[in-house]
């Protein structure tokens, strides 16, 4: 008989007896694994799965109920029926305070047994799916202050939970407002850096000039108006993780001492000839796509290739279909907490139609405006923008009823590759890929299409 009803292990140090348990079950359809040493037992037990172990308690090696606990220590959920000579109020006592499933008593009678293994590796399989179940659960749960619960988004969740046990470094691309350092701060909150600091910088937001002192520091006297020393975000985030945000708006002069600091792991404040070294876990994130802006000379290859140890993409807010109407109602209750403000149906459609170029950000500034206008607790369809309100998807259309409507292959062409690199939230490499091209010769069609507007 095919044994398909479970694994279970034996263990008696009477041999005939174990002998006999053993053949009884695996008549039965189970898997059998048996011993006569508890030791060889356990040791099996740390090697391979099992769905229940019967034992005898009474034995010279080490008694059931030691077995059955240290068993516990080794599978936690594995489910142990004792087999006794001895069934005294002292025995079973023994055993429920080891956490033994059962125990059965001597001569074993397989009409009592088997339907308690059953049970027992019924019991296990339940405890199994419920581990399985919460583990997926586990992993579509968006971390803290991050609303959705779309496909693309679960991906993100879980790549977050991948790589915040690590140091690697990690690049986030995504289109402006999608929320990049949001995330940044939830691979933070994850890791064993959680403790430390979180310090962010937006690369295009500081003057060219002054962004080196920002990350390495200066030392007094070093320039015009250091009339101090000061230490550099990379050493302020010492213990914790620093966050670059647009990263593809670094000068070019800047990426190569970026580089040298990302490898050396330290760095030289302006004015010092002092290196300090850091501990600092590195998150960047760009809107731009960095492969390119590397062919066009415009970002550092080796740069590249350090701050993007692991890519994590976040996709934009038309991409995430149901998601729009849950961060809109996360959106409401903050603006109004004390209103029980909901979405008209008509409306909600209109969100869900809007391409958002803006992303979350333009999302909440809408709702922020419908609240501001709206006269009742139901944000209806007119207090939308007139361009959300009035917005008509734009699709490539290769058919046409009448000749006079009908483009060239060149139009055609132009068009899908705006869709595609639109989709795409503007990755040129991605699109190159999608649609079989090379990156040069989409760039080449790029640069021709431009020409004709």
């Amino acid at each position: 008989m095919a044994a398909t009803n479970g694994n279970v292990i034996v263990v008696d140090d009477d041999q005939d007896a174990c002998d006999l348990l053993a053949k009884s079950l695996s008549n039965l359809g189970y898997a059998v694994a048996s011993f006569t040493s508890p030791a060889a037992a356990l040791e099996h037990l740390s090697r391979e799965l099992t769905d229940v172990v019967v034992s005898d308690i009474s034995m010279a090696e080490m008694d059931g109920i030691e077995l059955c606990e240290r068993a516990r220590q080794i599978q936690p959920e594995v489910p142990v029926v004792l087999v006794t000579a001895q069934a005294s109020m002292e025995v079973a006592i023994r055993a429920l305070r080891a956490e033994a499933y059962d125990f059965v008593p001597k001569p074993v009678d397989m009409d009592v047994l088997a339907p308690r293994l059953a049970r027992a590796i019924e019991l296990r399989g339940m405890r199994r799916e419920i581990d399985r179940l919460q583990r997926e659960v586990s992993s579509a749960t968006p971390p803290e202050n991050i609303v959705g619960n779309s496909p693309s988004m679960r991906r993100v969740y879980e790549m977050v939970r991948r790589v915040a046990s690590s140091d690697a470094s990690i690049l986030i691309h995504g289109e402006t407002g999608t929320g990049k350092e949001l995330i940044a701060r939830a691979i933070h909150k994850a890791s064993a850096r959680a403790a430390g600091p979180f310090i962010a910088i937006n690369c295009a937001a500081v003057p060219p000039n002054l962004i080196e002192s920002e990350l390495f520091g200066h030392a007094k006297g070093a320039f015009t108006d250091a009339s101090n020393t000061r230490a550099g975000l990379f050493i302020e985030a010492n213990g914790g993780t620093l966050f670059l945000d647009e990263i593809g708006e670094m000068p070019i002069e800047l990426q190569a001492k970026l580089l040298r600091a990302l490898q050396e792991r330290r760095v030289r404040p302006l004015g010092s000839n002092q290196e300090v070294p850091f501990d600092t876990r590195i998150v960047s994130a760009s809107n731009r796509d960095l492969e390119s802006e590397v062919i066009e000379k415009r970002f550092r290859e080796d740069l590249l290739y350090r701050i993007n140890v692991v890519r994590v993409d976040l996709p934009p807010l038309r991409a995430r279909g149901a998601d729009i109407i849950a961060i809109a109602s996360m959106v409401l209750r903050k603006l109004a907490p004390k209103r029980a403000i909901t979405i008209a149906p008509a409306a909600g459609q209109k969100l869900m139609a809007y391409e958002w170029p803006g992303n979350v950000r333009e999302l909440e500034n809408c709702i922020e405006r419908a609240v501001a206008l709206s006269r009742s607790d139901v944000l209806s369809v007119e207090d939308l923008p007139d361009k959300v309100r009035n917005f008509v998807p734009e699709n490539v259309v290769i058919s046409a009823e009448d000749a006079s409507e009908l483009i060239t292959f060149d139009e055609l062409e132009k068009r899908y590759i705006a869709k595609v690199l639109k989709m795409l939230s503007g990755n040129k490499s991605r699109a190159a890929e999608v649609l079989g091209l090379d990156r040069r010769t989409l760039y080449r069609k790029l640069d021709r299409y431009h020409g004709k507007e």
